[in-house]
């Protein structure tokens, strides 16, 4: 590995990279959306939204003062995020309120740092949060899916070609904007069956009283907006290529 000053390094970081190919960002989008609507494949990748979501709890919880006691993440692709502080008020609604609305909105952010062209960035946030959100693992597996994640952006980001770091970037920001909607497809359909009592949702029933369907609503909408948005940034613009002029149809003057 080359060694590289700390100058060197904020200028890779910080610096701007030229726009991928439009079919690059074609496919990987198929490939994300692909990833979310395939059964299998989505049991896997979904660990990847509960890291996001999970980090959301985490995040929120300690902007509002709340003591984070730890983070937990399960083969199941479950996750629990526990703190501590008031049992009610601002705090408690706005952490219960991130979690399912979280990867929408990271989806957002990484589609306008990539329509920056701020792709090394863009990884290098995530690594970022990533480790912030090691030091609250508080289980075997959730460290294990922390690293292994951060493992491969940090492989992709320091030793991939800049179309391979391209292609990683909106890979992983066409699928938290696809992936947003599913979870709480999954979370309205386990509450129909009455499996999911103690779900984010009935969690702000409970706060608010608000009815637990209106916040499914609010984090479906959330997560739409954000595809919608996110989506504007990130499909390519292509422009068709100048046609000849034919004969005696030229310009007058």
């Amino acid at each position: 590995m080359e060694n590289v000053s700390i100058a060197d390094l904020w200028h890779r970081v910080t610096g701007t990279q030229p726009d991928p190919p439009w079919w690059l960002v074609a496919l990987v989008g198929l490939v994300a959306l692909a990833s979310v609507v395939h059964g299998p494949t989505w049991r896997m990748a979904r660990n990847t939204v509960t890291i996001a979501h999970e980090g959301g709890h985490a995040l929120v919880a300690l902007l509002f003062g709340r003591k984070l006691d730890g983070i937990k993440l399960h083969s199941d692709t479950s996750g629990v995020t526990v703190s501590r502080g008031k049992p009610h008020g601002l705090g408690m609604i706005f952490t219960a309120m991130a979690g399912y609305v979280t990867p929408p909105l990271l989806g957002l952010l990484f589609a306008l740092l990539l329509e920056d062209g701020r792709i090394t960035l863009m990884l290098w946030f995530s690594l970022a949060l990533l480790a912030g959100m090691l030091i609250m693992i508080r289980n075997a597996y959730g460290a294990l899916s922390v690293i292994v994640t951060g493992a491969m952006v940090f492989a992709v980001s320091w030793l991939g070609s800049a179309t391979v770091q391209a292609g990683f970037a909106y890979l992983a920001a066409w699928f938290l904007l696809l992936a947003g909607t599913r979870p709480v497809i999954e979370l309205q359909r386990m509450r129909a069956r009455h499996m999911a009592p103690s779900s984010d949702a009935d969690q702000l029933h409970h706060l608010t009283g608000v009815p637990g369907l209106a916040w499914v609503g609010l984090f479906a909408a959330t997560a739409l907006v954000a595809l919608l948005a996110g989506g504007a940034l990130l499909v390519p613009d292509v422009s068709l290529p100048d046609l000849p002029t034919p004969p005696g149809f030229g310009g007058v003057g």
